[in-house]
């Protein structure tokens, strides 16, 4: 299993995959609670996005959620978990740094069986889910940690 954040500075995006990068749960809470609620008791892989530099200034914002970002990693420091940065995601999954959320979030999209219903038939609706049923925003972008993750170092590691 994998758990993969995508930090912010108050909430954060979490996923948790299962084979073959089935989502078994996600969600997006407060920090607090993904810290006393999801990390606690996980056991398989933890994966968090982790902040590139661009060369250019920054705000309190980011401060914010590096700081978190460290809590994340402190929280799972017996998991050794593996730090992402954004840039690689944007580079495996659009083949390009200038991909934004919305190129990502299509990627992720396009690695699923379309086999629900609605404009987006791999979230699909509540009468007919498809296999990203109840993703959104930040837990999206979450899973595009994963993805990243799963095709380039756990698929290596544990699979061959």
């Amino acid at each position: 299993m994998i758990l993969a954040i995508d930090p912010g500075t108050v909430q954060s995006g979490y996923v948790i995959t299962g084979p073959k990068l089935k989502v078994i749960d996600s969600g997006t809470y407060k920090n607090d609670d993904i810290m006393n609620h999801i990390i606690d008791g996980h056991s398989g892989d933890v994966v968090i996005e982790m902040m590139d530099n661009y060369g250019m200034v920054v705000g309190q914002s980011t401060f914010k959620t590096l700081v978190w970002i460290g809590q994340f990693m402190r929280a799972t420091w017996c998991l050794e978990p593996v730090l992402i940065t954004r840039r690689s995601v944007k580079l495996h999954l659009c083949n390009s740094v200038r991909a934004t959320d919305k190129n990502v979030r299509r990627a992720v999209l396009n690695r699923y069986d379309p086999s629900g219903g609605g404009k987006t038939p791999e979230i699909g609706i509540k009468k007919q889910p498809g296999p990203l049923y109840g993703l959104s925003g930040h837990a999206i972008q979450a899973l595009a940690v994963a993805i990243t993750y799963y095709d380039t170092i756990f698929k290596y590691e544990y699979e061959l």
